[in-house]
């Protein structure tokens, strides 16, 4: 006889629990604790800090979802919730500028600088074997939004220092007129260390950019590999009305 006023009362606890939740990650996302964009702790670990079950804490979740304060995405799980950042393709730009005309506050970090051997692909393009090879981790508003790589001949990079590629681009600093660049746009799995950098699980989506930048005599003077969150940004470019020519800026690479 007392087996249904003790099943009400679990559920009631239930529907509490996951209310309490869904509260408690609304005021650590409202409080920047979970900036935009973040990716969440997994279940499992949600479920471990909050002593609760998986689905007392996926209904959770499913409760903010539908306020859309975060999302969940294959490879990545639940993530508070951002739009995209579109990065235009029709002129050649550095990161902080186009973050800066979108009102977003962007940083750099220089993980690594030195003179090395080129890799090879790097040298087949640059042909040079030593190289100033920089590596750096670009934040917007603070959160990860891009590992960046770039190679710059020796004969080009021995004046520059990790202070001087840490405060500006190369493309302000090069002693020679840039005249253009050749960017081609993948996707891949993030790998081991880019998941650490970028705040995302191993083998969760990333896009891809390598770029080829060139002298006004069309010489190659930079390579870069840029590797961004796929959820982080976006690719644009303007189409013209179909007149069989390509968008300026864009060419098919085969």
């Amino acid at each position: 006889m007392t087996s249904r006023p003790v099943q009400t009362s679990i559920r009631q606890v239930r529907e509490i629990r996951y209310k309490t939740i869904a509260s408690d990650l609304r005021d650590r996302i409202s409080s920047g604790e979970f900036a935009a964009g973040r990716v969440l702790p997994s279940e499992s670990d949600l479920s471990a800090h909050y002593e609760a079950s998986r689905v007392t804490v996926r209904r959770a979740l499913e409760v903010l979802r539908a306020e859309r304060l975060v999302e969940s995405r294959q490879g990545f799980g639940w993530l508070v919730a951002a739009d995209p950042f579109p990065q235009a393709l029709d002129h050649l730009g550095t990161i902080e500028r186009q973050l800066a005309a979108a009102g977003v506050r962007s940083e750099r970090q220089v993980l690594a600088f030195g003179f090395v051997e080129a890799p090879r692909w790097v040298r087949a393009v640059l042909g040079e074997r030593n190289v100033l090879e920089v590596r750096r981790l670009h934040l917007a508003d603070g959160e990860p939004f891009a590992r960046v790589t770039v190679w710059c001949p020796e004969s080009l990079g021995a004046e520059l220092s990790r202070a001087a590629v840490e405060r500006a681009s190369f493309l302000e600093q090069l002693p020679v007129r840039v005249g253009g660049a050749t960017q081609s746009i993948g996707a891949a799995a993030a790998s081991k260390e880019d998941a650490a950098l970028l705040g995302v699980p191993v083998g969760s989506p990333v896009l891809t950019a390598e770029r080829i930048t060139r002298s006004t005599d069309d010489v190659p003077v930079l390579v870069s590999e840029h590797v961004f969150p796929a959820h982080r940004t976006s690719f644009a470019v303007e189409l013209p009305v179909d007149d069989g020519a390509l968008p300026h800026g864009l060419r098919l690479v085969r």
